[in-house]
């Protein structure tokens, strides 16, 4: 296909920017089931890349790639210039401090509150705090940060799926990470509530200055919230570019993500 070298040529300056995610022929297959068929990908500092990809094309085996759940048959992935593969256990601990991760279900403690949810991050991540006798200017900033302050003493069951995805989100912060993983923000929310919650992911990512990586199948969310895309097909990133870009292309597989 003739439209990937083509769009990222259209991308030059980007190459100037430190890499804070490289992957390089990521593969990896379940019997004969070729998920990951050489993967690319970088992520540019300060930059909100989008990932899109069908269900079952190999997003989230990308990503537990990625963050160490998963071992690749083959290729390199590269996290802040460090080869993920050489690190050891307390090295990739470390390194993980530096990865804020937003998952699909918010995954918060149901048994804690709000307050405690946000704690156990900074007791639990000693490597970037030590040891923390009073957390609670961290856990209000966090929640500032997200407009949640009242709800810090909150169950998770006295949330909506909004506030959940919003106190998910202040629980990433409080880490003060350098790059963010969002696997599908909106999934499961209203209009109104996505539209709030990829408004607070642009806001959070000027004010933090955060490199993101956002996996999703929204397509307004890849509109508004991307500053370049990768398209996953046939385990490979089968195309590249900005959302107008992409979507003025001709190109079958690639029209089946925009309709």
């Amino acid at each position: 296909m003739n439209q990937t070298q083509n769009i990222q040529e259209s991308k030059k300056p980007l190459i100037t920017k430190k890499i804070m995610i490289e992957i390089k022929d990521l593969k990896k297959s379940f019997g004969d089931n070729h998920v990951l068929n050489g993967f690319n990908l970088k992520l540019f500092e300060g930059e909100n890349l989008v990932l899109m990809g069908k269900s079952g094309s190999g997003k989230s085996v990308m990503i537990k790639c990625l963050v160490g759940l998963m071992q690749p048959d083959s290729g390199l992935i590269k996290v802040m210039d460090k080869d993920i593969s050489t690190l050891n256990r307390n090295e990739f601990d470390k390194l993980r401090t530096e990865i804020g991760f937003l998952f699909q279900g918010s995954a918060l403690y149901d048994s804690m509150t709000v307050r405690e949810n946000l704690e156990f991050p900074l007791r639990r991540n000693k490597y970037k705090f030590g040891n923390i006798t009073d957390t609670s200017e961290l856990v209000t900033e966090a929640l500032e940060r997200v407009g949640l302050v009242d709800a810090i003493d909150l169950m998770p069951a006295e949330l909506s799926g909004g506030m959940k995805r919003r106190v998910a989100l202040a629980r990433t912060l409080i880490l003060k990470p350098k790059i963010i993983l969002y696997d599908e923000p909106t999934s499961g929310l209203d209009p109104i509530t996505s539209k709030e919650i990829i408004e607070l992911m642009r806001r959070i990512q000027s004010q933090y200055k955060t490199s993101s990586l956002i996996i999703t199948h929204d397509v307004d969310c890849a509109r508004v919230s991307s500053e370049r895309m990768i398209l996953l097909v046939d385990g490979i990133n089968y195309v590249e570019g900005t959302f107008d870009e992409l979507y003025a292309l001709k190109d079958e597989k690639v029209r089946a993500f925009f309709k």
